[in-house]
């Protein structure tokens, strides 16, 4: 008889080191609950992370972790997910991870269209770093290295994942634990590059962008009669629309992944070869640096 793992299965006795109230616990509490209600296994998931508060987040999950450097959760992700295509690959990081020092790789990620799941926690500054301006923040924000405010304008993620040809854009908030669980699971079965950006308050240098700021500047586009998810210039309208903040679903279309393109179906998954079955020119190449 089969066994079923709940959430708790997921979890790690790695204590965390988020601050108390941070947003990001929403995240995780609603990861491992959809991990959970996938019948997901940890030996199949492997999750990668970048650096930053969100970072941290792959040591407080039960699977194949890897917690990567600055901006290169991605490129990471994808080499595991073309080394064994059957795992169920998420990725996780911040605003600041994912759209700063990783932007170009998160450009590329997305018009790839690997088979994985990117999250990204959205907090509108650099907490770890003791409160910066990151570049989802509003214009004007004050910060430590612009005390008279933030002079740049915020990035719009989403907006550029769609423009760059994004097959599964959402966004959710780590207040709502369960409209968020359905999502990241829509995400993770999505044959395709799934970016699920998630408003993610930080309690600490953020004094904002609050929970109450949040809920009481945002609305989901499902209370919409008429939107589409199939519409891509309707989802790039909504996405572009000043001011309240919309959550849902915006856009999702099926096209082929960057494994399907890449991988000849008969050949051996890296991940299943033997380490001593080394080309030998491999071996004269590395003898060459020695």
């Amino acid at each position: 008889m089969a066994t079923v793992l709940g959430p708790k299965d997921f979890a790690t006795a790695t204590p965390s080191w988020w601050c108390a109230g941070c947003g990001d616990f929403g995240v995780l509490a609603a990861l491992k609950q959809a991990c959970a209600d996938l019948a997901l296994e940890p030996r199949n998931v492997a999750f990668i992370s970048g650096i930053g508060c969100s970072g941290k987040i792959s040591g407080y999950l039960h699977s194949y972790a890897f917690h990567g450097v600055h901006g290169r959760a991605l490129p990471t992700a994808t080499a595991v997910k073309l080394a064994n295509k059957d795992l169920t690959v998420i990725v996780a990081g911040g605003d600041g991870d994912g759209y700063a020092i990783g932007a170009g790789h998160f450009l590329h990620a997305v018009r790839r269209n690997p088979n994985m799941t990117y999250i990204v926690m959205d907090n509108q500054t650099y907490g770890l770093t003791k409160g910066q301006s990151s570049p989802t923040s509003m214009l004007g924000f004050k910060a430590g290295p612009h005390p008279e405010g933030n002079p740049d304008a915020p990035v719009n993620g989403l907006a550029i994942a769609l423009a760059a040809g994004g097959t599964f854009v959402a966004r959710g908030f780590s207040s709502e634990p369960k409209q968020m669980t359905e999502m990241i699971k829509e995400a993770v079965r999505h044959p395709g590059f799934a970016i699920v950006e998630v408003m993610s308050p930080c309690v600490t240098f953020n004094k904002i962008n609050t929970y109450k700021w949040f809920k009481e500047n945002v609305y989901h586009v499902e209370d919409i009669a008429d939107y589409d998810p199939a519409d891509r210039a309707r989802a790039f309208a909504t996405l572009m629309q000043p001011g309240k903040i919309p959550l849902g679903i915006f856009y999702r279309e099926l096209r082929p992944t960057l494994e399907e393109l890449t991988l000849a179906k008969e050949s051996v998954p890296i991940a299943s070869l033997a380490i001593e079955r080394i080309d030998p020119k491999l071996v004269s190449l590395q003898d060459a640096y020695a």
